[in-house]
């Protein structure tokens, strides 16, 4: 199984966690940044560089450096498994992780992680996989 399968899988392990704000802990809740982490090996692989609210705020320039720092890196083509940068609303980002058939995110608004079939409902700014991934 590739290292995006897995981060497939993990993120559809996770839908109906508890929404929290800077959740980083399943049992407690998870934010979209925690999904993320959670999705993509949890902190012992990401280390602490996910943590900030770079990642959801402003115009992106902090949340791609975040994004670098912790071993991902910019593809033009996404494929399942990978987490994209999306433009939620004005100055406001927010990260999903790609899987078969749509998207697994935290909502707000429902208190939970879900899985949102289809594309994301937000414009993407960018798509991520870990280096030394295929392309």
């Amino acid at each position: 199984m590739s290292a995006n399968e897995r981060a497939a899988e993990a993120a559809m392990a996770l839908v109906g966690v508890p929404f929290r704000l800077h959740g980083r802990d399943c049992r407690r809740g998870l934010d979209c940044v925690g999904v993320a982490v959670a999705a993509l090996g949890g902190e012992a692989r990401l280390g602490p560089v996910m943590t900030g609210y770079a990642l959801r705020s402003g115009d992106g320039v902090g949340a791609q450096a975040a994004l670098r720092r912790a071993g991902l890196e910019p593809v033009d083509v996404p494929r399942i498994g990978d987490v994209i940068l999306a433009q939620a609303g004005p100055g406001q980002l927010h990260l999903a992780v790609l899987v078969t058939g749509g998207i697994v995110h935290a909502d707000a608004v429902l208190r939970k992680v879900v899985f949102r079939p289809g594309g994301p409902p937000w414009p993407v700014a960018s798509a991520w996989r870990f280096y030394n991934e295929e392309k």
